[in-house]
């Protein structure tokens, strides 16, 4: 049995806390993200492949799907 792929992850900013709810791209990662809260710009931590494996609460569609693969 497969498990849904969720496509909406809400990132929450580490400098100011600030939270959005956005749409995942399902077919490439996203290494960057401007906070609209502060202007950070955040980037994945060590070992992540994307800002929302790092920040979000719902981990990228590739992630999600394989759990150990993403992005190449």
């Amino acid at each position: 049995m497969t498990a849904e792929v969720k496509l909406q992850s809400t990132l929450t900013c580490p400098a100011c806390g600030y939270q959005a709810t956005e749409t995942m791209p399902t077919d490439a990662c996203q290494y960057f993200y401007d906070c609209p809260g502060c202007g950070a710009l955040l980037k994945p931590k060590p070992g992540d492949c994307c800002v929302y494996c790092s920040y979000g609460d719902v981990p990228c569609p590739p992630i999600q799907a394989d759990a150990k693969a993403c992005c190449g």
